[in-house]
């Protein structure tokens, strides 16, 4: 575990408690998908999870994040998807209007502030939301249909699932104190993921 980083207090001290949880919420888990979820929780390692539509892979994030109270936060994939839609972006709309004030203020005799890269512009999308502090604790992150992203950035993603963090080129780096819960669904079978069939 990397230096700064805090392994989320989770509720489960045994396989048969996963499986006791989730049928409590209403979601009956089979042995292997309980021992999969005790595992993946204990050593803090992403879950993947294979299967047909409506076979229960997005309902098990819904059902976990319900059981621990955890907020649920879902990347959906998609051919294309970026950085941009995924992580984050910058507000080009603010940022050119702080330009037209700073030209503004330069007019006026006033000095202009020269950074358009402060945290106030920056855009959170899913996946820099799931490293940001909250409340309830770390969040679930379901990074659903993973298998119909790019295979470059199905490496981005199991890059920001091995550090934690986000390089911001403009802004620098944001890593988690406390590490989103990662479970990731796919329906076919992949080379480059290893998978759990459900």
């Amino acid at each position: 575990m990397k230096k700064g980083i805090v392994k989320p207090m989770l509720a489960f001290d045994t396989v048969e408690a996963v499986r006791k949880e989730l049928g409590s919420a209403g979601y009956i888990a089979s042995d292997g998908l309980a021992v999969s979820l005790f595992l993946a929780l204990a050593k803090q390692r992403a879950l993947f999870l294979e299967g047909e539509a409506g076979v229960g892979k997005t309902e098990i994030a819904t059902m976990l994040a319900r059981v621990l109270d955890r907020a649920l936060i879902r990347l959906q994939c998609y051919e294309g998807l970026d950085i941009n839609q995924a992580a984050y972006e910058w507000n080009y709309a603010r940022q050119l209007v702080e330009i037209q004030a700073q030209r503004q203020s330069a007019e006026n005799g006033k000095p202009a502030a020269d950074n358009l890269f402060r945290e106030d512009f920056l855009i959170e999308r899913p996946l820099l939301r799931a490293l940001r502090a909250n409340p309830r604790g770390a969040p679930i992150l379901l990074i659903d249909e993973i298998d119909r992203a790019d295979e470059a950035f199905e490496a981005y993603l199991l890059e920001l699932l091995s550090d934690w963090q986000i390089t911001i080129p403009e802004f620098g780096t944001v890593a988690a104190a406390t590490p989103p819960i990662p479970a990731s669904a796919l329906r076919r079978s992949s080379t480059r993921l290893s998978a759990l069939r459900i």
